[in-house]
């Protein structure tokens, strides 16, 4: 690894036979101190693929059992924030289609300055075939309230990237909003706690995975943006399009 820190990836996955061997093989190379797929109930082979490509599955269920899990990525990361060991924790997403060797080494380097405390990767959005077109919720919804409501954060090229890294200390501080939110609720939430300063972005290759539907999109959308109107205090948590926070036990 590029840094002495321990590094731990966490990729949630939700029926993603088709992809998570190789994103598995892919943050494998770099060699981190664990790999936690976080299996929210897949009904396909996803769980026995991971584990066959060599990481540690655990259902989300099994991680504090006695709490009842909320559907949505946000319950995945959180619950692996909770079971990871490392001092970074890494999240990938689970329906990479051609995921470089080296995410892992890229996003975890600043960390080693103390006064980093997330990285998000920065990189072009594929759509069918072309360099761009991609990102539709992160160009349609994210960005533009992201520049409206916190307008230091606008620069940021891809705030709603599933590859990022964050430190585990800040992350059990943090709340994580249930669902698709979660992404832009961390970013604003660690924005506010340590300062734009202690916010990085890497380059990595044109991310190309499972493209979505519009009719799966618009929910997303509509999660990402209550979680920025409610961030912003333009929305009460209790919308119904907000899904609620979570935090790690212990935490305040």
């Amino acid at each position: 690894m590029s840094t002495a820190l321990k590094v731990s990836v966490v990729i949630p996955v939700l029926n993603e036979e088709d992809t998570i061997a190789a994103v598995v093989r892919a943050v494998a190379a770099d060699r981190p101190h664990e790999i936690l797929v976080i299996d929210a109930d897949s009904t396909d082979n996803s769980a026995a693929r991971a584990s066959e490509a060599g990481a540690r599955v655990l259902n989300w269920r099994a991680i504090l059992p006695t709490v009842t899990p909320r559907p949505g990525k946000g319950e995945s990361l959180w619950r692996g924030t909770i079971a990871a060991t490392g001092d970074i924790v890494c999240f990938i997403d689970g329906d990479l289609t051609a995921p470089p060797t080296d995410m892992v080494d890229r996003l975890s380097a600043p960390l080693i300055d103390d006064t980093i405390y997330l990285v998000k990767a920065r990189y072009q959005r594929t759509l069918g075939g072309q360099p761009s077109g991609g990102g539709r919720v992160t160009e349609l919804t994210a960005r533009p309230l992201l520049a409206l409501f916190f307008p230091e954060l606008g620069d940021i090229a891809q705030p709603l990237a599933g590859e990022y890294a964050i430190r585990r200390s800040a992350a059990l501080e943090l709340p994580f909003v249930g669902d698709y939110g979660v992404e832009a609720g961390l970013l604003i939430d660690t924005c506010r706690r340590y300062g734009r300063q202690a916010i990085a972005e890497v380059d990595l290759p044109p991310r190309q995975h499972r493209n979505r539907p519009l009719d799966e999109l618009a929910p997303m959308a509509r999660t990402v943006a209550a979680t920025i109107a409610q961030r912003a205090g333009k929305l009460e948590s209790e919308h119904p399009h907000f899904p609620g926070e979570r935090r790690a036990p212990g935490t305040v």
